[in-house]
């Protein structure tokens, strides 16, 4: 059975839900990010970009799409990536509270080496030679710099976080989802630099 699509009103294009971000209309005619993909309410998909919800925004694209006059919030793209790195952040702290996640260099490194770890994090602030290090270690594996070391250390609980790892599982398979609706709105430029599942 073929997973459902939606298409963007941004961009035209068809894709699985999970790639796409929902929006609903509240009663109040206010649009909503769905962000767990249960409100009531027939759903306006748009693609995890930043510029495609600029666009939106711009064009009236969300009251097109919803067949009245709604009102769309300040700053729209700037609160979704909030509540995407949020959902995020959260997550990783779910993990690592479930024993999931291995944090600081030396236990990373280890992970790494022993085939348990199925994802790499490293904060986007850290030092470039430990990523370096570890990017090699994890050659295969998503690896996701798209946190700062305060952002990884406030969701794992540790002061100055910089290196983690998840190992396999349904929990790292959510998160790599989100993620990579959050790789939208901040940017990876440096080259070996990935997010999502791979």
């Amino acid at each position: 059975m073929s997973d459902p699509v939606r298409r963007c009103i941004a961009t035209g294009q068809t894709r699985k839900k999970e790639e796409l971000l929902r929006f609903v209309v509240s009663p109040d005619g206010l649009l909503v990010l769905d962000i767990r993909g249960k409100l009531p309410g027939r759903g306006i998909w748009i693609s995890c970009s930043r510029t495609d919800i600029e666009l939106a925004c711009k064009k009236g694209l969300f009251s097109r799409s919803a067949k009245q006059k709604i009102t769309v919030p300040e700053s729209l793209a700037e609160s979704v990536e909030n509540a995407l790195a949020a959902r995020c952040l959260n997550t990783l702290g779910l993990g690592r509270r479930s024993g999931l996640v291995k944090t600081g260099f030396a236990k990373v490194e280890a992970s790494l080496k022993a085939g348990k770890a199925a994802v790499l994090l490293a904060a986007n602030d850290g030092s470039e030679d430990g990523r370096k290090k570890l990017r090699w270690l994890a050659a295969s594996l998503p690896i996701v710099e798209l946190f700062s070391s305060a952002e990884l250390s406030q969701a794992l609980g540790q002061g100055n976080s910089v290196h983690a790892s998840l190992v396999r599982g349904g929990l790292t398979d959510k998160f790599l989802v989100e993620v990579s609706k959050l790789a939208g709105f901040r940017n990876q430029d440096d080259e070996g630099e990935r997010t999502g599942s791979e």
